[in-house]
């Protein structure tokens, strides 16, 4: 082996701390970097897998009239399709009396096959198989029987339960939909034998088609061949329903129509008796009565026989857009915390081989007198950085990209058992190894090049010491005298190695920011929902009335215990567009009465309060911000049914979840050219429990006055189940940047000691006691770990900012918040890891060779 490699191997033999730690502030930086940009991705593949498996359908399609062989025929006209038909309805039932959708169960079914948790499917006529939602949250069990209200129209009142399941229809456990019947909202879904449910036909259509399946449903290219196949079956299907229509409901009206001929008829005889003067007041009362039910029978049949279609993409399943979301939450979370971690791994790595390699100057200067070449020389650093370099990377990247995605998936226990697909983020992989190298290779060739421009014998000396310069604080005589002279010399090391002072500073405020960052992802996420309906929102329900008379809601509410008080307004949905955007989905409020202010807190970003005027209307601030418009600017206001205007924002307000214009009477009058008439409550309720919400809701749309009632706890709820699922991540953050954070202090220290192992030598010969030498060094560590603790928490601010804003989407803000926890944690994680630093130091420092370190090198 030649000297230069002896050398070498002797250099990571003796100094196998650095080495080592070189090493791990790669892998971590390259670990937390990979692992987080996988994850994003490793959890939309996973549930594509899964879906993909269980074939769930591209399109599904309801209709009121049903489907037969003639629909799905024109479905697969569309080139690739395959159509399957299901029988499906909402029902009542269970102990509880919820909603359920309730499907036919056909084992021939090649689409949205189910996964079956526990038990098995159904094989005879009285069995079902329910949501394994309805074993969580309702603790139903196998071999029980599972109950059907009378509306429901069932063969059976109840059929035994044989197995739980998930569905690929249904990915999130507890999302499942809104209904028409029960409380508003689906809680479960179960699955019998199709003629068990007394249907005459399919009311769900389910395409799929082949050339999709190779894309990953959450990516554009897949979203755009859904957006095309749907138009395409949207265009086959026009002019189908009005036939369908005459298909079915044909007859019946014929029939309602000769029967009505026949009563005209009736009457015209009875007129005629009448004239004759015959008494035909019996009869009389009979054909009016019989008129009566033809005319009830003629409305509800007119209902029925426009046949309508709906039709939904995978986004539109409860919970598919939300779990997309939360990837891309944590994707936006990985384009920023992992690179500012990184950059900090790096940053120190270059300080650690820049130091290494001055040390050895005298090394340099020696191979450089015995005649050796400057690459020879160099590329023994070169290979020493490349070897730490390449070890830390491939360690970092293999670690996180298969620990880190599988921590994530495997706590996503809100979601269907997923098919674990982690695949390996080449891009991303190379593209660590590149800063990787360029931190370790780079620094390596940059300082080797700088020492090998000087002569032998300058190499083979000491790097003369830094002069001293006087410092600020000893212009400032009285406080300056007032000082010990350790503290003096303690003072003016600091600012005579300012580059030192400078790392260690960045070292500590990175890690400190890291670590208040993952508390201030995790308390912002959740601090919206409490923004929103704790301080803006001080109603608990929505009930939404079925005509425009609030009467028979208001008769239940005051007879409930827990109805406290209510405002009733006017509330629509619309789009409001300006400067070429546009927002979807708005909720438009105008009150009845000037207590809506209780109800909503309408105050500007100042902090301001807004009242309802006929100058314009108050939007919320994430709409202004999409829409590029502020106070005094002109918006377009537009309807569901495309009435609408030009009109003025009068204010921007705070909001944090949803878009909503709020307008008073006039100006709603002023936009559409009717007056607004009320057709929803906002309620405000006390404590209220699941049960009660439940058993409310039922009794208002029992009442007949109430289409469904929506609660703020749900949306409390959802929010909640965003923090949660973004826990794991956030705990993972925390974790790394402690260790980041105690691995980089424990380097700077180590480079601190081996730079002034001369000085600290002399002091120790002067007569300095053990204690007295580790405060020489740890003085200065408690002062910079002080500065590098409150510039942390500056930058971790910011940086949270920059990461809630990226992670915001259209419809939720995250408000920057940071818990007194989360400072207190930071705080504590980092002096304890100065005190552990300075503990192995302080025995370090006990053992100091000081001859060797004092002997002359010339």
């Amino acid at each position: 082996m030649k000297p230069l490699t002896k050398n070498m191997f002797r250099e990571i033999k003796q100094s196998k701390g650095r080495f080592i730690a070189i090493i791990l502030i790669i892998m971590l930086g390259v670990l937390i970097f990979v692992g987080v940009k996988a994850a994003g991705p490793s959890l939309n593949d996973s549930l594509n897998k899964t879906v993909t498996g269980k074939h769930l359908s591209d399109v599904q399609m309801i209709s009121s009239s049903g489907f037969t062989q003639k629909d799905i025929k024109l479905a697969e006209s569309v080139s690739g399709a395959k159509a399957e038909t299901a029988y499906y309805k909402q029902v009542v039932g269970g102990k509880d009396q919820v909603a359920v959708s309730l499907y036919g169960y056909d084992k021939s079914s090649k689409q949205n096959q189910l996964i079956i948790r526990s038990g098995r499917l159904p094989r005879h006529q009285n069995e079902i198989v329910l949501d394994q939602a309805a074993k969580l949250n309702y603790h139903y069990k196998l071999g029980q029987n599972f109950s059907f209200a009378k509306s429901a129209n069932l063969k059976s009142a109840s059929y035994k339960i044989v197995g739980f399941v998930s569905s690929p229809q249904y990915i999130d456990s507890q999302a499942r939909g809104s209904s028409n019947v029960g409380d508003g909202t689906v809680r479960m879904f179960a699955y019998l034998y199709p003629e068990q449910m007394k249907m005459p036909f399919a009311t769900q259509m389910n395409v799929r088609f082949n050339s999709l399946q190779s894309k990953n449903t959450f990516n554009d290219s897949y979203k755009d061949a859904v957006d095309d196949k749907l138009s395409a079956l949207k265009k086959a299907f026009k002019g189908r329903a009005k036939v369908r229509s005459n298909e079915v409901f044909g007859a019946s009206l014929k029939q309602v129509q000769s029967q009505q001929a026949q009563l005209d008829q009736a009457k015209a005889q009875l007129e005629a008796a009448k004239f004759a003067g015959a008494d035909v007041s019996a009869q009389e009362a009979t054909l009016k009565e019989q008129q009566q039910q033809l005319t009830d029978a003629s409305d509800k049949l007119s209902k029925q026989a426009t046949s309508s279609y709906t039709w939904q993409t995978r986004d539109d399943l409860p919970g598919f857009s939300a779990f997309g979301e939360s990837s891309d939450r944590i994707a936006a979370i990985a384009n920023v915390f992992p690179v500012f971690f990184f950059l900090i791994a790096a940053l120190i790595t270059f300080t650690t081989i820049t130091r290494m390699i001055e040390e050895a100057r005298g090394q340099i200067g020696t191979f450089k007198a015995l005649g050796y070449t400057k690459w020879e020389i160099a590329k023994n650093y070169f290979y020493y950085a490349l070897t730490a370099g390449l070890i830390g990377t491939i360690l970092g990247a293999v670690i996180g990209n298969e620990s880190l995605p599988r921590i994530v998936l495997a706590l996503y226990k809100q979601y269907i058992p997923l098919n674990w697909d982690v695949k390996f983020q080449w891009g991303i992989i190379l593209l660590s190894l590149l800063f990787a190298l360029i931190s370790t290779v780079g620094a390596a060739m940059f300082v080797v090049r700088q020492e090998l421009s000087e002569g032998p014998a300058a190499l083979m000396r000491p790097k003369a010491p830094k002069s001293a310069k006087k410092i600020l604080m000893e212009r400032i005589k009285p406080l300056w005298n007032h000082l010990s002279f350790n503290q003096k010399v303690s003072y003016r090391n600091l600012f005579r190695f300012k580059s030192r002072m400078l790392m260690t500073i960045i070292g500590i405020a990175g890690g400190t920011a890291l670590i208040l960052t993952g508390f201030g992802i995790q308390n912002s996420i959740g601090a919206s929902g409490t923004q929103q309906y704790d301080k803006i929102f001080d109603y608990q329900a929505v009930v939404r009335l079925s005509g425009n008379n609030p009467d028979r809601a208001l008769k239940v509410l005051e007879s409930d215990k827990q109805y406290n008080r209510n405002v009733q307004i006017n509330a629509t949905t619309g789009n409001v567009s300006a400067n070429g955007e546009k927002v979807d989905d708005v909720n438009f409020y105008t009150p009845e009465d000037k207590t809506f202010s209780k109800y909503v807190e309408l105050k500007d970003l100042s902090g301001k309060r807004l009242n309802l005027s006929n100058d314009g209307v108050i939007v919320t601030k994430k709409m202004a911000s999409i829409l590029g418009v502020e106070k005094g600017d002109t918006i377009k206001v537009a309807k569901s049914n495309g009435d609408g205007g030009d009109i003025k924002v009068a204010g921007v307000t705070q909001n944090y979840v949803g878009h909503y214009m709020y307008l008073n009477k006039y100006t709603y009058t002023k936009i559409f050219g009717d007056a607004p008439k009320t057709n929803t409550l906002l309620v405000n309720l006390k404590s209220q429990t699941t049960k009660h919400r439940n058993h409310l809701a039922n009794k208002l749309l029992k009442s007949g006055g109430v289409m469904g009632t929506s609660y703020t706890y749900d949306q409390q709820s959802m929010i909640s189940k965003m923090t949660t699922a973004l826990n794991p991540i956030v705990w993972i953050f925390i974790l790394l940047s402690g260790v980041l954070s105690f691995v980089v202090l424990y380097n700077l220290t180590n480079i601190n000691v081996s730079e002034r192992i001369r000085e600290l030598s002399t002091i120790k010969v002067l007569g300095f006691y053990n204690n007295e030498v580790t405060m020489y060094i740890v003085r200065e560590n408690i002062i910079l770990t002080i500065l590098g603790i409150a510039v942390g928490y500056g930058v971790g601010n910011l940086l949270t900012t920059y990461i809630l804003h990226q992670a915001s989407t259209e419809l939720v803000v995250f408000p920057l918040t940071i818990s007194l926890m989360g400072y207190i944690t930071a705080t504590i994680l980092m002096i304890v890891f100065t005190i552990i630093v300075m503990s192995i130091t302080h025995q370090r420092l006990k053992h100091i060779d000081m001859i060797g370190a004092l002997k002359s090198t010339e």
